[in-house]
């Protein structure tokens, strides 16, 4: 399965430490191999158990707060604390062999447990900028078709990310160790990658060939507008911009920053446009009544709908006219860019704005209008 790339790892690496420090306890050499990670769920992980084990609840608290649990086959649980306690050999295997665990035995295994989950907190708590803490409680003991599946016995009901190591002692024959995290628990240790935005080219493009949205807003354009076309038609009728000359190199500068205003103006002077300029309150109607605006440069604050307003007036005013206009913020969203099409922008900027990338906008659209 996919993801959980950094939880691996830090699992991966507890079972070193842990095989490290706990076969030093035992005076063996112990080795956990690299975890096969599994998706599955409570039902499936213990149904499909065939020989008793050990389930140990460890809580994680802090900014990772949650539980997960540590599985021990009862045969290795009696192999380790056997050697914990000093037993030949020979008796340790007639204890496996019988599935014999004596109280003695629950305690040494207790240790080891102690032992092993507090070589994982030694792993989890630099992984995790020290934000997170494990503590674990003495392991229950989990019988097939015996013991009863409850709500919350021997492990909460859903679903889990099973990390899967294959255990190795010297001359004995050993079973796996088994770390089953919740899978939310799982995600808030290593949530998936956020998925980078794609070019802002490349939302634009895709919102402009989405026609029925634009057209939906379009069409409300006039109502939204302060009423004005719909409301006051003697107005509209009076204000309607003039006929624009083909030639003409006219460009609406709509912008509050007044500096940003007057780099505009004469960074498109020094082409040969005609630059024209107002703040974003200007009698927007007024301008365009004095005809040739060919483009529009809206410069807007963060792309609320206050602002969006401004470019649907500017729409209602053109009158149905394919008047091009350039929608310019210092940050866009996904969702900010495809609005500001919707509302009628065919293009966006990046403020601050880059000299070239204002010109070679203004030229394509001059150039089709």
């Amino acid at each position: 399965m996919e993801g959980f790339g950094t939880l691996t790892d830090v699992v991966n690496n507890s079972f070193r430490q842990a095989a490290e420090d706990s076969g030093m306890l035992l005076g063996q050499e112990l080795v956990i191999g690299e975890a096969d990670r599994i998706a599955t769920n409570r039902q499936t992980y213990f149904c499909d158990m065939d020989d008793v084990c050990f389930v140990a609840e460890v809580t994680a608290s802090g900014d990772y707060a949650g539980k997960f649990h540590v599985v021990f086959g009862l045969r290795d649980a009696i192999c380790m604390s056997g050697f914990l306690l000093g037993i030949p050999t020979a008796r340790i295997n007639e204890k496996r062999r019988l599935a014999i665990m004596e109280n003695d035995d629950v305690d040494a295994f207790s240790e080891i447990v102690n032992q092993v989950v507090g070589s994982f907190n030694s792993v989890f708590q630099p992984s995790f900028g020290n934000k997170v803490h494990l503590k674990v409680v003495p392991p229950k003991k989990f019988i097939p078709e015996s013991t009863e599946l409850t709500e919350t016995e021997p492990v909460p009901d859903g679903e889990y990310l099973l990390f899967r190591g294959r255990m190795e002692l010297s001359g004995m024959e050993m079973g796996n160790l088994d770390v089953l995290i919740p899978m939310d628990l799982a995600l808030l240790f290593d949530p998936p990658a956020e998925e980078p935005e794609p070019p802002v080219e490349e939302i634009v493009a895709e919102a402009v060939d989405a026609p029925d949205d634009a057209e939906e807003v379009e069409a409300g354009a006039e109502t939204e507008a302060d009423g004005e076309a719909a409301q006051e038609p003697a107005a509209a009728a009076a204000g309607a911009p003039r006929p624009v000359d083909e030639n003409c190199r006219r460009v609406l500068i709509l912008e509050d920053d007044e500096s940003d205003r007057q780099r505009i103006r004469e960074l498109l002077e020094e082409k040969g446009y005609e630059p024209v300029e107002a703040g974003l309150d200007a009698d927007i109607r007024e301008i365009f009544s004095q005809g040739g605006v060919r483009l529009v440069v809206l410069g807007i604050h963060n792309g609320d709908d206050r602002d969006m307003a401004v470019c649907i007036k500017i729409k209602a005013i053109a009158q149905g006219d394919t008047l091009p206009i350039i929608m310019c913020a210092r940050e866009w969203t996904r969702s900010a860019v495809l609005k500001a099409v919707k509302y009628g922008a065919r293009d966006i900027i990046v403020k601050p704005y880059q000299s070239d990338e204002v010109v070679a906008k203004v030229a394509k659209f001059l150039k089709a209008a």
